[in-house]
């Protein structure tokens, strides 16, 4: 026996317990896995249809996370059948990754869309670390180029993967809910805030869970039904009632998941998804507002053509940029609005198309006009650029879907073309405006805005109180009472610019002389100071009044370029008003009045030079630069923060299972160390050594006597035989000995069972260490160990404590010759 090897102890178990299964017992197992493997690939299917609004509905997604959840699912029976150990099962989920990754993950880069490329297998070794970031900072529908698909494939894969395995190797029948939940968590979170029908898809899935969950916990109790019928009715009472408990607590755990989900699934609630904490790599500091070259194009370039636009209908507007952001000196464009700008990895599918209007496809030529502001529509779906730059106009694409604008770092030049299509909004008049309040929209805070716009939005407001007929009346006052000039020849001067002291020489005069760029920039300062949502639009349009309906094709110059304000309404959108006065409606110059002739001057001495002022140096610090070194500390922190979070993310899902498994043993030993009597911490010490020979692939079994369980570690460990039956007499007499062990009998024994439990793991090889660290075996035989002892735990102390007394009165009897004996030897 002495040269008997461990493998074959384990193959000697596994025949045993071969031939003790009934007949068909095999084929019942097969069929019930079969079940457990389709149910948890329809559970799991519904967690990737979550990423369906990332890549606009395109069904090489859902190609992509199936295939993952097939070949994890897979790979988990495999591991099954031939007993595969930590290592061996992630080796074979990688090369399955790698393997079918090429077909399912990264078609565009693959040979004839199946075949692996050097190109495919560097997307999937990248796209398993950058990938998550290129998905939230490419603007939806995000494409399947560059390794967009490794994400539903990646993550359908590990979801799989850890379902299969706690479904078929784990004793609880509620464990393969957690990574079902969490693919549709992640879903959620790499998906976008337009999610059809969330709340259904919830329901769904929760009425699916509860059916696998029921049929699981009749299945682990039908397989159980022998070992606790074996222990009498009240084990099997007790194994009853946790059951229950256990059910109970996973019921109220999905209640309270489900009361703190019920927020994001209201329907006037804003979702939250990571794409919108995540800060797209573009800096529009590089690229000037738009609106500092409005008056360049109305006055020197005014009958100079910009472009032709194709297919624009009657009465719309070509919109260049929306600006939110003012700080006293320009109005620029943000990017925070509703997630801000955003890589585009596929041009053909901007949006997902639930705006209603007035749809378009529109053809745009580009002539003098140049900037990285590209000229479009309303809401833009789809842009297909031509010619010799197609490519570096597509590749440099960032869109706000939020504000409808959209920039190439490539910019456009003459001769550049490109198609778009583009949906207007609807139009609402007043009365369709008087039932709706103004939505709570998330705007950059104004800086250095003058005190005058206070003071006139609350004058111009007046004493009205509903939402529109407030944004009315600062419009019209504005349309009304002022006067139009751009500067041009023959026009009443008029300065460009929006900054602070223009906006001021602009409202504080007695005659209010501007253009669109003014007006539009003092009415959206006014409504913001009043708490209104608003910003400023730039664009184009011609005189629809001068065209004879809408051409073919029209030509766009310096003229037609225009600015006009926007306003949010709640359940309605952006709402455009235009505060510009009528170009005819130019001021009136004032009265010249009669030239007197003065008298001669008669020259005054000059004063008698003083001493000037001692005036102490100014060293107190402006609050202002404070604050604004603040905002740029908490700015940098929280960039730090997040990339750390980005980064962070793949490596919990990776090692976040081992590190809780490594926590959970560890407080196991910990509680079995110090939990407890002295008596019932040696207990504890023995099943630290059970626990360490089940990980390293021993069969205990944990029903049979101490000595029992020391003889079979002695054939598996035959070195260490006499040390595992010392540990065992130790704990017997520890427990059923003549009074309890004392502290420091404890600690040795303790020393002692750590010695063991280094040399036993000292006789595996690397890998088999490494498996054993991560194991589950000896948490399953901790539970089965301590179950029996729960429900008969009172009458094992009734028989301690009568062996304890008899042992006590006998050794009264003897006298105390002999000397103080050691429960432990």
């Amino acid at each position: 026996m002495s040269t008997e090897t461990r493998a074959s102890v384990r193959s000697r178990e596994r025949n045993r317990e071969r031939t003790q299964k009934p007949v068909g017992g095999d084929r019942s197992a097969q069929l019930r896995r079969a079940l457990e493997a389709g149910a948890l690939a329809v559970l799991l299917g519904a967690g990737v249809l979550g990423f369906g609004p990332s890549f606009g509905g395109d069904p090489r997604y859902l190609a992509a996370g199936l295939g993952g959840v097939v070949l994890g699912l897979l790979t988990a029976a495999a591991a099954l059948a031939r007993r595969w150990g930590p290592w061996t099962v992630t080796g074979a989920a990688a090369g399955g990754y790698l393997l079918l990754g090429s077909a399912l993950a990264a078609p565009v880069e693959s040979a004839a869309g199946v075949l692996p490329t050097l190109a495919s297998l560097r997307v999937l070794v990248l796209g398993a670390v950058f990938a998550w970031k290129d998905l939230l900072t490419v603007a939806a529908p995000v494409g399947t180029a560059g390794g967009m698909l490794v994400v539903p494939f990646l993550l359908g894969l590990l979801a799989a993967l850890a379902a299969g395995l706690l479904c078929w190797r784990a004793r609880g029948a509620y464990w393969p809910a957690l990574p079902v939940l969490g693919l549709f968590a992640a879903g959620i979170a790499f998906g976008t805030k337009d999610v059809p029908l969330p709340g259904l898809r919830a329901l769904l899935l929760a009425a699916g869970l509860l059916v696998f969950l029921s049929y699981r916990r009749r299945s682990v109790q039908e397989t159980s039904a022998a070992p606790q019928a074996a222990l009498g009715s009240a084990p099997a009472r007790a194994a009853r009632l946790r059951r229950r408990i256990y059910g109970a607590a996973v019921l109220a755990g999905a209640a309270a998941l489900s009361l703190a989900a019920a927020p994001l699934l209201g329907v006037d609630a804003e979702r939250k998804v990571l794409r919108d904490v995540v800060e797209p790599p573009v800096d529009l500091f590089n690229f000037p507002s738009p609106l500092t070259d409005f008056r360049r194009y109305v006055k020197d370039n005014a009958e100079t053509a910009l472009f032709t636009v194709e297919g624009l209908p009657e009465g719309q507007r070509i919109r260049l940029a929306a600006m939110d952001a003012y700080d006293g000196v320009v109005y620029n464009v943000s990017g925070q609005a509703a997630g801000g700008f955003a890589r585009v990895g596929d041009a053909g599918t901007l949006g997902a198309g639930s705006d209603t209007g007035t749809e378009a496809s529109l053809r745009f030529t580009i002539q003098d006009y140049t900037g990285a502001w590209l000229p479009a529509g309303g809401k833009i779906r789809a842009l297909d650029p031509a010619g010799d730059r197609a490519r570096d106009i597509a590749g440099g694409l960032y869109y706000d879907a939020g504000s409808a604008t959209l920039l190439s770092t490539a910019g456009v030049r003459s001769g550049d073309t490109y198609d778009a299509d583009v949906v207007f909004p609807d139009q609402y008049d007043d009365a369709q405006l008087a039932q709706y309040g103004f939505a709570q929209s998330a705007m950059p805070r104004l800086q250095q805005e003058p005190p005058i716009i206070g003071a006139k939005a609350a004058e111009f407001a007046g004493e009205e109180t509903t939402p529109i007929q407030r944004v009315r009346q600062l419009q019209q006052i504005l349309a009304t009472e002022g006067y139009f000039s751009n500067g041009k020849d023959g026009q009443t001067p008029s300065l460009p610019g929006h900054g602070a002291a223009r906006m001021v020489s602009l409202l504080d005069a007695e005659q209010m002389v501007g253009d669109d760029e003014q007006y539009a920039v003092a009415m959206a300062l006014m409504a913001r100071k009043l708490g209104i949502p608003a910003r400023v639009v730039m664009g184009f349009y011609p005189d629809w009044d001068e065209l004879d309906g809408a051409p073919a094709k029209i030509e766009i110059t310096g003229d037609d370029v225009h600015a006009w304000v926007e306003v949010q309404f709640e359940r309605v959108g952006w709402v455009p008003f235009f505060p510009t006065p009528d170009e005819d409606n130019e001021p009136v110059p004032p009265q010249q009045q009669p030239k007197s002739t003065p008298k001669p001057q008669v020259l005054q001495p000059p004063p008698p030079p003083q001493e000037p002022a001692e005036l102490p140096p100014d060293t107190a610090a402006d609050p202002q630069d404070a604050e604004q070194k603040d905002e740029d500390l908490w700015e940098t922190v929280s960039g730090f923060l997040r990339i750390a979070a980005i980064v962070a993310l793949p490596l919990l899902v990776l090692f976040g299972p081992l590190l809780a498994i490594l926590l959970f043993k560890r407080r196991l030993s910990r509680k079995r160390r110090t939990s407890g009597g002295t008596a019932q911490r040696v207990a504890g010490g023995w099943r630290e050594v059970l626990g360490a020979a089940a990980d390293l692939g021993v069969a205990v079994t944990g029903r049979r006597t101490r000595r029992e369980e020391a003889a079979a570690l002695g054939r598996a460990f035959p070195t260490r035989a006499g040390a595992t039956t010392s540990l065992a007499r130790r704990a017997d007499a520890g427990i059923f000995g003549p009074g309890n062990p004392s502290e420091e009998e404890v600690q040795d024994y303790w020393r002692e069972v750590e010695a063991v439990r280094e040399s036993l793991t000292g006789t595996a090889g690397f890998w088999q260490r490494q498996g054993a660290r991560y194991s589950l075996r000896s948490v399953r035989l901790e539970s089965r160990l301590q179950q029996p002892r729960r429900t008969g735990r009172r009458r094992v102390a009734e028989f301690a404590a009568n062996a304890r007394g008899s042992a006590g009165r006998m050794t009264r009897r003897r006298g105390d010759a002999q000397g103080p004996s050691s429960p432990l030897g």
